[in-house]
């Protein structure tokens, strides 16, 4: 089924094994992809189900039915949430496309010290769209969740997952990678889309030009983070929740 072209539907989309297509979809099957009444694709409600789907069409335009569902697994053996501060100008949209691709669960977008950017809820609205298209492309089971933008003091005091590392540019930390390959190995691979009580959850926060202030630092690990290293080098702010995340997946996926 990897050849076959993928779309985000939401639950409530789908009835009686029908998907009721939006305008916007039709336009992007039909005019974009270029597929024609009787083409396959995979549907994906962005809670671990695939299904393939047969476009098909009624008075009202395209729609699409349900043939089955195919088994996949493509999502990462741990819960990953992103804490990550927001960088100046749109760079904030790449940190969402990559973090999507690495297997992110979910992503929190934090308001700190240091932050210039002071976010719409257009921009909230576009970094959801940008996480369902790379879910798409990357042939995910899971669509990433966007939080609406929160305070740093606000986004630690609500962390609640059993591993929490904040990320530091300067400072005698262990790397990462250490902090990771010494947890626990997790249980079953993630399938659909529901956290199980004894699946491994992480939180990593990276922070904007400049890095954290040292009381956000101080803050943080009063309530429980850890202060971990990415590695020698200065890492731009848009730079480093990708390293976290593919220290991730380094650490836990296997081929």
């Amino acid at each position: 089924m990897a050849q076959l072209q993928r779309l985000a539907v939401t639950a409530t989309q789908i009835c009686d094994r029908t998907i009721d297509l939006t305008k916007e979809q039709q336009h992007y099957l039909n005019r974009v992809l270029r597929l024609q009444v009787g083409d396959r694709f995979i549907a994906m409600d962005g809670r671990g189900h695939w299904w393939s789907a047969v476009l098909e069409v009624r008075e009202t335009g395209l729609c699409a039915s349900i043939a089955e569902e195919i088994a996949a697994n493509r999502e990462l053996p741990v819960q990953v949430t992103l804490m990550a501060a927001l960088p100046k100008g749109n760079g904030f949209d790449e940190v969402v496309r990559q973090a999507a691709e690495l297997g992110v669960a979910s992503i929190v977008p934090v308001t700190s010290d240091r932050t210039l950017l002071k976010p719409s809820s257009q921009k909230v609205d576009r970094w959801k769209r940008i996480a369902a298209e790379a879910a798409e492309q990357s042939e995910r089971q899971i669509v990433p969740t966007i939080l609406e933008p929160v305070s740093f003091d606000v986004a630690v005091k609500n962390c609640f997952q059993k591993y929490r590392f904040i990320c530091l540019a300067r400072g005698e930390n262990r790397h990462l990678w250490d902090c990771l390959v010494s947890l626990e190995p997790p249980g079953p691979p993630l399938i659909r889309g529901e956290q199980d009580e004894e699946e491994l959850s992480i939180v990593i926060a990276t922070g904007p030009e400049g890095g954290w202030t040292d009381g956000e630092v101080e803050q943080a690990i009063e309530l429980g983070f850890e202060a971990v290293s990415l590695g020698s080098r200065i890492l731009r702010a848009v730079t480093a929740p990708i390293v976290a995340l593919s220290l991730v997946g380094a650490a836990f996926e296997k081929c």
